[in-house]
């Protein structure tokens, strides 16, 4: 896959970002989620999409990849962050300001946005906050936006969760690689096949790019889940919305999808069977032509 790199900026942040192709398609820009880098989108599915119709992009939220770091910010762990033991770092506005200085630097006046997991929570508040840039939301596997601190342990399983916070791998690129590949294999989905190659290679690449492995950086993914939003409520949301969730998701539960559908007026809602919380080859026609749908 051809990667054109740009660096957006959001006052001193500085927001690490690709073009991946399909220029004259309709702007589709890609979140990632929690802590990881946009090296861990499947080419497939990105491919697939721009086949589709769509000039895709993708980039890294802040404190996530190539993107600007709040490491002198003191963080304990992603769930201990839910109950504000610390000042936020940041706040989920600059978050979704973020969003809109990639669209800024792609030229970009308005683009549907498809966000993963802490992605498809930015989404949904960009969405919010900025109406106007955004043309359609894909949300899957996330929380609703209008949920604050230890509330969103209601949709969480916090069992699954803490397994993770205490995954362990030795130090160097083998237990970075190591980390990773856990990591994908454990939210996997149980319906299908765990494609153990491709998840490899979206591993690597963050690696071999000069990145420092986002899964093993708990500090950084507390001041992400620390970030607290004082903005509008899900029922404000006017943008078309398109919900999707796994059925088999094992770290938050379908609860969470079906409660952003509800509050979203017209919201569509696709509950996706033998899917966790990934996106499986087999399940890319769906979500491609679910988003597809959602097009004026």
């Amino acid at each position: 896959m051809t990667r054109t790199p740009y660096t957006a900026r959001n006052g001193d942040v500085h927001l690490a970002a690709d073009d991946l192709g399909g220029a004259g398609g309709e702007p589709l820009l890609l979140l990632m989620g929690l802590g990881v880098s946009r090296f861990y989108w499947p080419d497939g599915l990105v491919a697939a999409l721009i086949n589709a119709g769509f000039h895709v992009a993708s980039f890294d939220g802040r404190d996530a990849g190539g993107s600007t770091h709040f490491d002198d910010t003191p963080a304990g762990n992603p769930v201990t962050a839910l109950f504000h033991r610390r000042p936020p770092a940041y706040t989920a506005e600059d978050m979704a300001d973020d969003t809109v200085a990639v669209l800024d630097a792609l030229l970009w006046r308005r683009a549907h946005l498809f966000g993963i997991s802490q992605g498809g929570l930015v989404a949904q508040r960009t969405a919010l906050r900025h109406p106007e840039r955004v043309r359609t939301v894909t949300s899957f596997a996330a929380v609703p936006s209008d949920i604050r601190g230890a509330a969103v342990l209601r949709y969480v399983r916090l069992p699954f969760l803490a397994r993770l916070t205490r995954m362990r791998q030795p130090a160097g690129r083998d237990g970075d690689v190591a980390a990773g590949l856990a990591l994908l294999r454990a939210v996997s989905s149980p319906g299908y096949p765990f494609d153990e190659h491709d998840a490899r290679l979206r591993v690597e690449r963050e690696l071999d790019a000069g990145l420092a492995s986002g899964v093993r950086d708990s500090r950084a993914q507390a001041r992400q889940t620390s970030a607290t939003w004082h903005g509008p409520r899900l029922r404000e949301l006017r943008v078309p919305t398109l919900v999707l969730h796994g059925k088999q998701d094992p770290l938050i539960r379908p609860a969470a999808g079906r409660r952003i559908a509800a509050s979203v007026p017209d919201a569509r809602y696709v509950e996706l069977p033998g899917t966790g919380h990934d996106l499986p080859q087999e399940i890319w026609p769906t979500v491609v032509r679910e988003i597809r749908a959602r097009v004026c």
